[in-house]
């Protein structure tokens, strides 16, 4: 049995699909749109309003608190089949494994989310890149045909949330799979192999498109690309210029023509030195935008004025700091709610420093500023 809701939804007079639509373009609507990115693994243990309700998951916990549903169909767009989670070594307090990318690494045993010690890439060379790609990005592959039926069954044309349709990563994943550093030297080392290795990331993304766009009266499209750091992208600006956004723009021409007009991507850190070539590439809105490592949200969006939409922005350092920040934060976000294009939630994981207590003030204070007047 499912446990109960723990909040009640926030009252509305339009559905959530005709509400989400609205605020991302700049419409009238009844009260902001409900969301949140989720929690690290952590919490759902040491936060006694998890583990006391047996909840487990980010799914489970956007039914607890009754947030707004927003759903996507995500695409079999990257490795088929990826290298799985096998486990090499253990030792005293960590372990050694090979992850769905390839990579050879070093992890904690008690399973403390962190960023992983890689110790090894599966493709360094062009010959690696070369086996890898024969053996695990073939367009035939029976797994990437996507089944239709089923998904018109659980998204009918009739749904009330806002559906969303992956359109991948173009860069962010090949990161994934040569580790930051090794992506900084093959650029230079083998441009001509990670030029491919974006090519075939972007026709794998135009493969599904091609099978699920017509079947969808789709609200948003989805990407991820975390390349950046709070110093900036990690590839260079001329090598995203020239590389990725061309990709960039043939998925968006997929998407114009099936009318989806907003589409996302997640990076983190600072990505002002792309944010225009994101843009030219047709990729309108960020999500859920670091703001430590970039900047308060306002000040993109009044750069950018109406072109560009943010989901996410509430630091989420201020959530560990209790609530007299969390309501000077949130009672900064209060302009860019009314002018529209901007939904307010954590600007990433929620993390488990964050007291239970300070996490349900920040809800409960957000119904308050954006709910239903």
């Amino acid at each position: 049995m499912s446990t109960p809701p723990i909040r009640t939804k926030w009252q509305g007079t339009l559905t959530d699909r005709e509400r989400f639509l609205r605020q991302m373009n700049y419409q009238p609507i009844d009260r902001c749109f409900n969301m949140e990115f989720g929690y690290w693994n952590e919490n759902f243990e040491v936060w006694p309003l998890f583990s006391e309700n047996n909840i487990t998951n980010n799914e489970e916990a956007d039914r607890f608190f009754n947030f707004d549903r927003i759903e996507c169909i995500w695409g079999n767009v990257w490795l088929s089949p990826n290298f799985g989670n096998q486990v090499v070594e253990v030792r005293s307090n960590s372990k050694i494994i090979i992850n769905e990318d390839g990579l050879l690494a070093e992890v904690p045993i008690n399973g403390h989310e962190s960023i992983p010690h890689y110790l090894k890439a599966t493709v360094v060379t062009p010959d690696d890149w070369k086996k890898v790609k024969t053996e695990r990005f073939r367009l035939d592959d029976p797994v990437r045909i996507m089944d239709i039926n089923s998904l018109k069954a659980m998204h009918p044309d009739d749904r009330t949330y806002p559906l969303g349709i992956d359109c991948g990563s173009m860069i962010g994943k090949v990161r994934n799979m040569l580790t930051f550093e090794d992506l900084a030297y093959a650029m230079y080392d083998y441009p001509a192999m990670v030029e491919d290795m974006v090519e075939t990331s972007c026709v794998m993304v135009e493969h599904f498109l091609d099978q699920v766009l017509p079947h969808f009266s789709f609200d948003y499209a989805a990407g991820w690309e975390d390349i950046c750091y709070k110093g900036g992208p990690i590839v260079s600006k001329k090598f995203f210029k020239n590389v990725v956004m061309p990709r960039y723009k043939r998925i968006h021409q997929k998407l114009k023509q099936a009318g989806v007009e907003l589409w996302y991507t997640d990076c983190d850190g600072d990505v002002r030195p792309i944010l225009p070539y994101m843009l030219e590439g047709g990729i309108n809105c960020l999500f859920p935008f670091e703001v430590n490592s970039c900047t308060h949200p306002e000040e993109l969006l009044k750069e950018y004025g109406k072109d560009l939409r943010i989901m996410g922005g509430f630091d989420k350092m201020k959530l560990g700091e209790g609530p007299e920040s969390i309501r000077a934060y949130m009672e900064s976000l209060i302009p860019l709610v009314e002018r529209g294009g901007y939904i307010p939630f954590c600007d990433h994981r929620c993390p488990p420093n964050v007291k239970p207590d300070d996490y349900l003030y920040y809800l409960d204070l957000k119904e308050q500023l954006f709910g239903l007047k």
